[in-house]
């Protein structure tokens, strides 16, 4: 089963597919899809969605998976999560992917053992998890966690 792992963001929505054998896990790529901060809304969430559509063209996952929208302190970013995050999912419809959504603690708890891991750890057990599979950065790690995360809660 490949699996694409998304963690959505306006500014750097980062993704990952993974392969799964049984409990094996194996790297296929990972990525960012970065908007011009400068464009306006409706440019930036067409980049994201084309971005990700892009994605799954080039690596026909059999699902997707995304983390869960946490609320931030500020209602602006939060909206503009929400957006970034509709925009990806949308993608992923049309292409008719089931989406599973995980919460961050949960994905930390998957990966790394507890839910309050920090983003040193999970990568840390990324690279265990992924031997030789090289970070496009810390969006696309994270990406890569949710896609394991999928992987193991299904």
């Amino acid at each position: 089963m490949i699996i694409l792992g998304l963690d959505p963001s306006l500014s750097c929505t980062g993704w990952g597919v993974i392969r799964t054998e049984g409990s094996r896990l194996k790297h296929i790529a990972n990525g960012q899809i970065k908007t011009d901060a400068k464009a306006p809304m409706a440019v930036r969430l067409a980049m994201l969605q084309s971005g990700v559509a892009g994605v799954i063209a080039d690596h026909q996952p059999d699902r997707a998976a995304a983390e869960e929208v946490f609320v931030n302190k500020n209602p602006q970013s939060t909206l503009k999560l929400a957006q970034a995050r509709g925009v990806v999912l949308a993608a992923c419809g049309a292409s008719e992917l089931t989406v599973h959504e995980h919460a961050a603690r949960l994905v930390k708890k998957a990966v790394v053992g507890t839910g309050a891991a920090e983003k040193s750890q999970v990568q840390a057990m990324l690279k265990i998890l992924l031997p030789g599979a090289k970070l496009a950065g810390a969006d696309a790690a994270d990406a890569l966690a949710v896609a394991i995360a999928d992987a193991h809660l299904g």
